[in-house]
């Protein structure tokens, strides 16, 4: 089943034979990055290898918000959503971005507990998240007939169109001077004094000091052929999109059964948060210690099977020169196919609050597979052992909310300007310097 439309963007089509920056991947963070390093007057070239957010930057909720993250990623939420709020204006396109609020529905005490316990080490951030009650909760949730105890409710979170995000921030990164590519895969780098000198594109050479990785769930293999270890797997996450409805709730919510998000458009996003699996693969193995801790708390949040990408990737172990196709020009963009089963269920559990959805049916029904690591934290960090490369991946599942922060905070460190956020929990090297893998508890 075909993912996701995008809008319509302009691309360039032929490569430059050098640049100040390559950028490896055409999703959120890539895109935001190449906009910010233009806007600095940085030579920048984006290479991606598919379509511009063809895969988890088009597939994800389009939710934009600071509350329920991982402590170490607070400030970079916030300073992201300061961020959304500027990007129509400066890329002169539109990105759905609506400040609507988010409501993460609490069913039973513990629900509450979980809540408490979030807002009690997230206000010294200055968050506007707040606890309310049932009566609040059945107000900011317009038509619903169930009534539940209550919700976490964070006003100024947002959201914002998947389809429309990627386009428009590409678009203003060109107007910006960065040079986009796609259909363009890079194969890998060339080293001189052991410092990075060129990629090397299926369509040429460029010669470069300074490359960015942004390749999302394909960001490991990458690693991989340049002998760095990156603890990153994959998860597929199904979401359900409806025709446009008359009355049914603004903004965005989750309940243990379903979520939805108010489109631009009139319909709604709707997905299960717990219906995620894992397709077991060689780093399924390889990773497996790394990712106990979060198996474990994850319960049966994260299911393991079997899929396609597992026999795919089976054949992806070996190296390729870089003179020859690889993986990344066999398969251009990873379009898993969706659970279709656990996305319906959530539409019927939605409709059953909701009678304004009973007018509506699915319009389509997409899978993508997230970048994860093991503490479900990003990687925004220099590779110390490849001078020249910066890695931005890992997102698990945060990235489109979070990008034009990384965005930002990426070209800091290209630059060397002080960095948006202390970049220091986004380091690499926390996953093998002896720090204890950290896992948030649940909200």
């Amino acid at each position: 089943m075909p993912g996701p439309v995008l809008d319509p963007v302009i691309t360039d089509n032929s490569l430059p034979p050098k640049a100040d920056v390559v950028i490896i991947g055409g999703g959120i963070i890539g895109v935001s990055t190449a906009l910010f390093l233009a806007e600095r007057g940085i030579q920048v070239v984006l290479c991606e290898k598919g379509a511009l957010g063809g895969e988890q930057s088009s597939r994800n909720w389009g939710w934009v918000r600071v509350m329920g993250r991982d402590r170490r990623e607070i400030p970079l939420a916030m300073a992201a959503l300061k961020i959304w709020d500027t990007l129509d204006a400066r890329v002169g396109g539109e990105t759905g971005f609506r400040r609507s609020g988010i409501l993460y529905i609490s069913e039973n005490e513990q629900d509450i507990a979980n809540r408490d316990a979030w807002l009690t080490h997230a206000r010294q951030y200055g968050v506007d998240s707040r606890q309310i009650g049932a009566d609040e909760t059945q107000s900011r949730m317009s038509g619903a007939t169930t009534r539940y105890k209550g919700a976490l409710f964070t006003p100024s979170d947002g959201r914002a169109e998947p389809q429309k995000a990627v386009p428009a921030l590409a678009a203003g990164a060109r107007r910006a001077g960065a040079h986009i590519v796609t259909g363009c895969a890079v194969r890998g780098v060339e080293r001189s004094a052991g410092r990075i000198s060129a990629v090397i594109t299926e369509k040429g050479r460029i010669e470069t000091t300074t490359v960015v990785l942004a390749g999302g769930a394909w960001s490991r293999l990458f690693c991989k052929g340049l002998g760095i270890r990156l603890p990153q797997l994959k998860v597929r996450n199904t979401v359900l999109r409806t025709a446009a409805v008359d009355g049914g709730p603004e903004g965005a919510a989750a309940t243990a059964t379903y979520a939805y998000r108010k489109r631009l458009d009139g319909g709604y996003t709707i997905a299960d948060g717990s219906a995620n699996l894992h397709p077991i693969a060689p780093d399924s193995f390889t990773f497996f210690r790394d990712f106990q801790p979060a198996r474990k708390a994850e319960g049966e949040a994260v299911q393991v099977g079997l899929s396609a990408q597992s026999w795919r990737e089976l054949f992806e172990i070996a190296p390729v020169p870089l003179d020859r196709p690889g993986a990344f020009e066999r398969h251009r963009i990873l379009d898993p196919r969706p659970d279709s089963r656990s996305a319906l269920r959530a539409f019927e559990e939605a409709r059953k609050v909701f009678p304004a959805l009973r007018q509506t049916a699915p319009l389509q029904i997409w899978g993508g597979l997230i970048d994860v690591t093991p503490d479900a934290v990003p990687v925004i960090s220099h590779a110390e052992n490849v001078p020249g490369l910066i890695i931005a991946t890992g997102f698990s599942g945060h990235g489109f909310g979070i990008g034009p922060g990384a965005g930002h905070l990426v070209a800091d460190l290209v630059t060397g300007a002080r960095p948006i956020v202390d970049p220091a929990n986004f380091r690499l090297s926390r996953f093998s310097d002896g720090t204890p893998i950290e896992i948030a508890p649940p909200v």
